[in-house]
Order: C-alpha cells, then sequence, then structure tokens
C-alpha cells in the first residue's frame, strides 16, 4: 500500500534548500510505488522562484492543486518531509522527517534540539551537519535548586545523504571577458559566505595583473535589476580605482544548463569559496562533477566530495596498499573563531558557535599557485570528477535517499500477507 507523504518546502524556489526540496521529490518520484506524493510549496527568504516551464515544473504545478484539494477534504497524510531548517519542523503527520542541510558551524541552537526531538528521523546533506546535530549538547538545570540534571542532545536516528550528480547537457554562455584566465565565485552575498573578503584579497594578489579576472555569480537580496544596481555598486566600493586585474558581475537567473555551462567556460578555470562554513556547498560539488578546479578550505560539509580515499603502496612494501584520504582541490589554511555579531542568528546561528576563518595569506598562495602551476590542479580536478561522478551517481543517490525516508525492510513488512 502506498504511504501518503507531504513534501513541504521550497520547491520552487532558485536556492540552495529549492535543489534540496527538487532532489528529495525526484528521489520520491522515481519510486512512485511506494509513495503517493503531495506539496506544500514554501518560500525560501527574499530568493525568487525558478522559471523553467517543463516537464518537472507542470508536475509540480499538479501536485500543488492535488494537495489543495487534498486538505480541502480535510484528508490525512502518512509521512511527512519537511524540507527546512530544524527550528520550522512540526508535527503534521503520523510519521515526520526533517531534511536539512543548514548546519555551518559547530553547534545548533538549544531550539533545535527540541525540534529535532519531535522528529521521528532526520536526514542531512553532510557528515559536518550530521556530526554537529548530534554532537551538541546543553546542560539541565533545576531552575529551584540550580543543580545539573543531566544534558540534553539530539537522539533521534539521523541519516546522511549527499547530492546526486546531474546529467544535464551544458548551454554555451557569452561572457563579455577581456581576460584569459578568470576564477569564479558563486554565491549570494552575506557574512557567512566571506564575499568581501573572497574579492577583495584576490584584488590586493592580482591588482597588478591584467590578465586575471574574477567572476561574481551572485547577488544580495534577489535576482531583480536594483538588486543587480546595488550588487554592481558593492563591489565597485571594494575593488577601488587603479586596479589591473578585472572583476566581472554576472547577475540574474540561470538554468541548471547555463551553469554547467559556466563552470565549463574556456576561460573559467577554477571556482574560489572562501565561505566561512557549508552544510553542503553545492555551487563547489557541481563545479566537481564538471572537472573545474576548486579553491577551499578543508572544513565543513563540501570536505564529504572534495576529498578522494586513494590507494597507495605501502612504504617498505612492493605489494600491500593503504588508502588515504586526499584533498583534490586548493586547500586554503584556516582557523576556527565564534561567529562574527552581525552573523548571530536567534534560534539559529547561537553567539557561542564557531566556524572557520580562512586565512588571507594562505588564499592568496593557492590562487597563484593556481595561476602558475593550472596543469597540477586541472589533473586533481579530473581524477576528483570520475570518482565524484561514480560515487555520487544520480540513481544511486535517489534510493539511498528513498530508503533513509521508508526503508526497504519497513516495504517489504508491509506487504506479508499474515493468515494467522
Amino acid at each position: 500500500m502506498r504511504k501518503k507523504i507531504i513534501v513541504k518546502g521550497p520547491v520552487l524556489s532558485r536556492s540552495g534548500y529549492g535543489e534540496q526540496a527538487r532532489f528529495a521529490l525526484r528521489s520520491l518520484r522515481k519510486h512512485e510505488d511506494r509513495f503517493d506524493i503531495f506539496i506544500v510549496n514554501t518560500q525560501w527568504g527574499a530568493t525568487g522562484w525558478t522559471s523553467q516551464n517543463d516537464e518537472e515544473r507542470q508536475y509540480i504545478d499538479y501536485l500543488i492543486q492535488k494537495t489543495f484539494h487534498f486538505l480541502q477534504n480535510k484528508g490525512q497524510f502518512d509521512l511527512s518531509l519537511q524540507v527546512t531548517i530544524p527550528n520550522e519542523w512540526e508535527k503534521i503527520a503520523p510519521v515526520n522527517i526533517g531534511y536539512t542541510a543548514g548546519i555551518e558551524t559547530t553547534k545548533i541552537a538549544p531550539a533545535w534540539i527540541e525540534k529535532s526531538m519531535q522528529m521521528d528521523k532526520i536526514i542531512v546533506t553532510s557528515n559536518h551537519s550530521k556530526n554537529t546535530l548530534v554532537g551538541t549538547s546543553y546542560p539541565i538545570v533545576n531552575p529551584q535548586t540550580k543543580q545539573s540534571m543531566g544534558e540534553i542532545s539530539v537522539t533521534t536516528p539521523v541519516e546522511v545523504v549527499g547530492y546526486p550528480v546531474k546529467l544535464t547537457k551544458k548551454k554555451s554562455v557569452k561572457l563579455d571577458l577581456e581576460t584569459d584566465f578568470n576564477f569564479l565565485m558563486v554565491s549570494q552575498w552575506g557574512p557567512r559566505k566571506n564575499t568581501t573578503n573572497t574579492i577583495q584579497w584576490f584584488v590586493d594578489k592580482f591588482k597588478d595583473n591584467p590578465n586575471v579576472g574574477l567572476i561574481v555569480k551572485g547577488f544580495i537580496r534577489n535576482n531583480s535589476t536594483v538588486d543587480k544596481i546595488r550588487t554592481e555598486s558593492t563591489i565597485n566600493g571594494i575593488v577601488g580605482s587603479d586596479v589591473k586585474c578585472k572583476i566581472y558581475l554576472v547577475h540574474g537567473d540561470m538554468s541548471d544548463q547555463e551553469m554547467i555551462g559556466l563552470y565549463s567556460h574556456p576561460k573559467v578555470k577554477a571556482l574560489v569559496s572562501i565561505s566561512h562554513g557549508e552544510g553542503y556547498g553545492l555551487p563547489m560539488f557541481e563545479a566537481a562533477y564538471t572537472g573545474l578546479p576548486v579553491v577551499t578550505t578543508n572544513w565543513s560539509g563540501h570536505c564529504d566530495f572534495l576529498n578522494m580515499p586513494e590507494k597507495r603502496r605501502k612504504k617498505g612494501s612492493k605489494r600491500k596498499t593503504k588508502t588515504f584520504i586526499s584533498p583534490m582541490f586548493g586547500d586554503v589554511e584556516y582557523s576556527l573563531g565564534p561567529i562574527q555579531q552581525e552573523a548571530v542568528w536567534d534560534g539559529v546561528l547561537q553567539a557561542d558557535s564557531m566556524w572557520s576563518y580562512p586565512e588571507q595569506k594562505s588564499y592568496q598562495a593557492v590562487i597563484s599557485d593556481v595561476y602558475n602551476n593550472y596543469d597540477k590542479y586541472k589533473d586533481m580536478a579530473k581524477k576528483l570528477k570520475t570518482w565524484v561522478k561514480k560515487e555520487f551517481e544520480a540513481e544511486k543517490q535517489y534510493d539511498a535517499f528513498v530508503n533513509a525516508v521508508l526503508p526497504a525492510e519497513e516495504k517489504q513488512e508491509e506487504s506479508v500477507v499474515s493468515f494467522d
């Protein structure tokens, strides 16, 4: 018997959480023999909605209408899958599953523990997210006696399922570039993404080199014309005058095909991301399976797919091998420190939590090395691409996600008929 499952999340949002919600939907859709799917679409911040009018969008619109009529008739669901940050999770079905990527620091908020304990299962996108979720604890103190009563932490089962590699055809992107060697950054502007330092430190390093450029694919708030003007003005304020390297802004909505075209552009040589932390790091993942070298730190969610296992011969042995985990990217040094005051978000980003602070000199040394020794990084990127495309193959990830939602053994148990 199929389970009625309600997917509540930003299924139409052009954002990381939107992509996460669509991955969940695609996974469930691959197993419609097990699920009767419904959707409640939610907004994600100020981000816009995907503009693609394809078969998937028509399917989503159909499910939204189907859900509306089902709720009008007071229909009941068997399962809920809630794609958002934990403080927004709630009990809306007999079995509730929280699905989140938003853990970029070393500690979650107390409210997240409370909400997590209301879920029957939790699915996260990276081992960093899982380790932080289950590794955070807070003391329980008797309010009258002030004595310790132990600790509270998340005991709900947590599973890790990464994103799938998309078999997307690339679409050529026209870029008016004066430089042949260009770095790329892809992100929304904000304290966590460390955007200002990414640009400023790049300019400080290459200000006298007219052959190097940085392409900023991003926005401050949304993809509107007003936001484009504001983003351009902000970049100009950082770059200043008398600079020979080039900074380019690519603003506005781009399809999956166009993004692959951007990563594959012959004048785009590497992706840079010195954010303070990632629950996953989708642009880095897309760059990895496209074969574009990546420059980043070895901390948080992206470590799952940028560190590759390699077998090497043991020292002193001609036959025996040992598996080593190798960073297949430009590794920027960092230190952990308390998050900035302006990044504190009550109930989401704890003031006493920490994240990474990439070191300026290391970042500049790495991007300089990428420029001067590009073949070394391109070779690493080719090896990583092969491994990522195999390890995160789409069907493999769809099955992993569905089995995290409803394990195969549970489905098999339901199909057994007893004649006792």
